[in-house]
C-alpha cells in the first residue's frame, strides 16, 4: 500500500531532525578533539593541515554554498511553505547573511594569510550541510502564525549582523599599509567583548533561532556557539589579518 505523501512528509521532517542534532553532536565532538588537536587558521595557518589556500578564494568558497544550496531548494523543490511571507522573510535574512560572507566580505580582505585545506574543507562541508537544513525547513516544513511578531524578532538577528560587519571592518582596517604584527582592536564592541566579531555573529544567529523557533535554527545557532567560542584561544585579529 502506498503510503502517501504525508508518510513522505513525516520521514522528510524526521531526516532534517536528525540532521540537525548530529550538527551538534558533530560539532561538540569537535570541540572535544580541539582539546588534543588543533587546526589553527589566520596568522597561526600551517602547512601541516594541507596545502594553503588564498584567502579571499576561500572565504569566497568555503561560504557560497550556505547561500546557493538553500536558492537551489527554493526554485527546485514545491516548496510548500514558500506562499507565506514569514519563511519568505527568514530565508531573506539567512540568504543576506550569507552574500555578505560569500561575495562582499571576501574581496574586502586586506591581504589576509592562506587557510589551510583541512579548514577550508570542513567549512565547506558544513556550509553545504547547514544550507540544506536551513533552506528545506523554511521552504517545506516551518510553520507560522499570520500575526508572526516581525520586529520583535528581526531585532536580535539584525543587531547581531551590524555588529558583525562593523567589527569586520575595525579589524579590515587595523593596520596601516605596510605594517606587520599583531595589534589590540579598539572601538565598538571591542570595548566590552576581545572577540567582538564572533560576539556579533553568535548573537546573530542566536536571534535568528529565536525568529525562526525551528530545532533547525537552534542547532545552528548552538553549532555557531560551539565553533566560535573556540576561536577565543586565538588573537581576534587573525580572522582578517
Amino acid at each position: 500500500k502506498d503510503p502517501g505523501p504525508n508518510a513522505e512528509c513525516c520521514a522528510r521532517s524526521r531526516l532534517l531532525e536528525g540532521m540537525s542534532y548530529g550538527m551538534v553532536g558533530s560539532m561538540a565532538l569537535a570541540m572535544l578533539a580541539t582539546r588534543y588537536l588543533k587546526i589553527p587558521y589566520g596568522r597561526y595557518a600551517s602547512s601541516a593541515y594541507g596545502p594553503p589556500i588564498p584567502a579571499k578564494v576561500a572565504w569566497a568558497l568555503q561560504e557560497a554554498p550556505a547561500l546557493l544550496v538553500p536558492m537551489g531548494l527554493v526554485w527546485g523543490s514545491d516548496g510548500a511553505r514558500l506562499g507565506f511571507w514569514p519563511n519568505r522573510f527568514l530565508l531573506a535574512l539567512f540568504g543576506i547573511h550569507y552574500t555578505y560572507r560569500a561575495f562582499i566580505f571576501p574581496f574586502l580582505i586586506r591581504g589576509g594569510k592562506p587557510t589551510p585545506a583541512i579548514a577550508f574543507l570542513l567549512a565547506f562541508v558544513f556550509c553545504a550541510y547547514n544550507g540544506y537544513l536551513q533552506g528545506r525547513s523554511l521552504s517545506n516544513y516551518a510553520e507560522y502564525s499570520s500575526d508572526w511578531p516581525t520586529v520583535l524578532r528581526f531585532s536580535g538577528w539584525l543587531s547581531g549582523l551590524l555588529i558583525n560587519v562593523h567589527s569586520d571592518n575595525i579589524l579590515r582596517n587595523l593596520r596601516k599599509p605596510g605594517e606587520t604584527g599583531y595589534k589590540i582592536p579598539r572601538g565598538g564592541m571591542f570595548e566590552y567583548v576581545t572577540g567582538a566579531n564572533y560576539f556579533g555573529e553568535i548573537l546573530e544567529w542566536c536571534g535568528f533561532a529565536l525568529a525562526a523557533c525551528t530545532l533547525e535554527s537552534a542547532a545552528f545557532a548552538v553549532s555557531t556557539s560551539l565553533i566560535l567560542g573556540r576561536r577565543r584561544d586565538f588573537p581576534t585579529s587573525s580572522k582578517s589579518s
